[in-house]
């Protein structure tokens, strides 16, 4: 049997290798602690369980959910975007509800590439912009995230023939898994050099509302108000620990918004009209559901800082994300999947190899902050211990 030639950059990475790791791991006896996958452990707020639950004994939701049966569900994300961000849009057009922000990243480059198109991404950066551009059969430019830039792209070292031969750019701020943060200046440029390269310009925006400083990030649609060449891509995965639900949305370009939405209807419906009117309880709520989770991600944060500076590992504080972003030893700096490897098969504790973000992250591990204080505490000896036998 034939594949397609887009199969083959898809068939082997290194959280493929990871995943069948900790099954060898478990079946060794080892009690795994898995701090590779950015899957909140915390629960879906209580009010938000009880509207889908309501939801499940009214028959008007049971039925296929077509883009007309999520009026209400755009009309309360466009009041929830002029609320959080002063910006008015339209739910008709600058709307489209998805079955979380992955299917807008992965989806939007069949929309916008032809064969060998070159999209220009993060490297390093989240796995599925990558592989949304090798199912559309496109190139990909990685763009260097450098700690000496703060993890920003410099536009100016983009070769020119790659971007005469691009069709968009992919940004992510606050970012996975660098933990970086970018300005609404850093944002301005990004929509000055697409609108000068005649670029699409795509913002993938899961973690506006896990910063610790106090501080807002600012979003792509403040940057370019009449939304020229730009779509933003949110989801309730992270602030309302809705991943399960499989909820999100994008915000922009209507021009996008329209390609998007056709892509979508050769593929899937909408998810279940219940979860939908979850969402919509979420973000007609106050902010007291997102001040716990970004509460216990910050005690999180601190705990496992401190931990990890105890057996000598000194990593810097991130202000945004779920995440630590963690150089080396030098003795792993040049091969990160070995040391996750190694560390996996000594303690359980599982970690993200920097090198299944991109070139650019090799020499670092990613760690997600998904399970209690005293857990990561207890990874952290270990890690200690592991580090004291080298």
């Amino acid at each position: 049997m034939q594949f397609a030639d887009r199969l083959q950059p898809l068939q082997s990475n290194v959280f493929a290798d990871m995943d069948i790791a900790k099954s060898r791991a478990k079946k060794a006896g080892l009690t795994v602690i898995d701090l590779s996958l950015g899957s909140s452990d915390l629960p879906t707020e209580q009010f938000i369980l009880d509207a889908i639950a309501e939801a499940l004994a009214d028959p008007h939701t049971h039925g296929y959910s077509l883009f007309g049966s999520t009026k209400v569900f755009r009309e309360t994300v466009a009041m929830w975007i002029q609320r959080r961000f002063g910006i008015s849009v339209d739910p008709e057009t600058e709307i489209l509800p998805l079955i979380g922000s992955q299917e807008g990243t992965a989806h939007l480059p069949l929309a916008l590439l032809n064969p060998n198109d070159f999209a220009l991404l993060q490297d390093p950066g989240y796995p599925s912009h990558y592989g949304g551009i090798h199912m559309a059969s496109g190139q990909v430019y990685g763009m260097p995230l450098l700690a000496e830039n703060n993890f920003l792209p410099i536009f100016t070292d983009i070769p020119a023939d790659v971007i005469a031969q691009s069709k968009m750019m992919v940004l992510s701020y606050p970012h996975n898994p660098t933990t970086a943060t970018a300005s609404l200046e850093f944002l301005e440029s990004a929509v000055k050099f697409c609108q000068q390269h005649n670029l699409a310009l795509v913002h993938d925006f899961p973690y506006l509302d896990l910063v610790f400083d106090g501080t807002t990030p600012p979003s792509i649609l403040q940057a370019d108000r009449d939304r020229l060449v730009s779509i933003e891509f949110f989801t309730m995965s992270k602030s309302y620990n809705m991943g399960g639900f499989r909820v999100g949305f994008a915000v922009g370009n209507r021009e996008l918004i329209t390609a998007l939405r056709q892509i979508k209807a050769v593929v899937d419906f909408n998810q279940y009209q219940g979860i939908m009117r979850g969402a919509i309880k979420a973000l007609t709520g106050d902010r007291a559901p997102i001040d716990r989770v970004v509460s216990s991600f910050l005690e999180r944060r601190d705990v496992m800082l401190e931990a990890l500076k105890a057996i000598g590992w000194q990593i810097p504080t991130p202000i945004a994300t779920m995440y630590l972003w963690a150089k080396l030893p030098d003795r792993y700096r040049h091969n990160s999947s070995q040391f996750c490897l190694d560390l996996l098969a000594d303690t359980g504790v599982a970690l993200a190899a920097g090198s299944g973000f991109g070139k650019h992250g090799e020499g670092y591990v990613r760690f997600a902050l998904v399970y209690p204080p005293e857990i990561l505490k207890e990874a952290a000896i270990k890690i200690g211990k592991f580090l004291n036998k080298e």
